[in-house]
């Protein structure tokens, strides 16, 4: 009787553990090909700003909404600001922007790769007056996507020059990975000059 129950015992651990290995397995291949790991999925904890509040060195209006790494005990709309530590995603309020380098920007994003510390900045250029072109915005707009930038302190996403160490990406034109393409590693090179006169 006792040797059943033991056997029955290791079995079912073992169909649990295979459930929860197969459940996490899919979950990461969901992710696949996105910079943010699908981390606007509705499992995702998310906040909406109730006041305008400073959040990675970026001043955020109301209704923004913040996006953290997924959590075991915590889905969907949380009604407490997270940790900024395990924030993905800033989703600024529909027809809002923030600067950042010149460009009005509506959409900010943590890499999803962790050996790469950086994140990627989604520009509005129908918000960008003539006056306030640069060379930078006229590069980014040509390849009419988002930039990735590589940072040293991954605590701050605001536009800090200092803080800034490459352009890893403009759109899927333009990347820093292809190091064998001199066109894509040069038009990242001038971008990233261009940026860096605007500190």
């Amino acid at each position: 009787m006792k040797k059943s129950t033991y056997k029955n015992g290791v079995i079912l651990t073992i169909i649990i553990a295979l459930v929860i290995g197969l459940n996490l397995f899919f979950n990461a291949i969901r992710g696949i090909g996105n910079t943010t790991g699908g981390n606007s999925s509705p499992d995702y904890p998310y906040f909406i700003t109730t006041e305008e509040m400073t959040v990675k060195n970026i001043t955020i209006p109301k209704g923004t909404k913040l996006t953290y790494e997924k959590r075991f005990f915590k889905k969907g709309r949380q009604y407490k600001i997270m940790n900024e530590k395990k924030l993905t995603e800033i989703q600024l309020p529909e027809g809002e922007t923030i600067n950042w380098c010149g460009v009005p920007v509506y959409f900010i994003a943590k890499f999803y790769n962790s050996k790469m510390s950086g994140y990627s900045v989604y520009p509005d250029f129908s918000k960008l007056s003539d006056d306030k072109k640069t060379n930078f915005s006229e590069l980014w707009k040509s390849c009419n996507n988002n930039l990735g930038v590589l940072v040293k302190n991954a605590d701050d996403w605001s536009f800090n020059v200092n803080n800034i160490e490459d352009v890893s990406d403009c759109g899927v034109l333009y990347q820093r990975y292809y190091k064998d393409d001199k066109e894509q590693q040069k038009f990242l090179d001038e971008l990233l000059d261009e940026m860096r006169k605007l500190k």
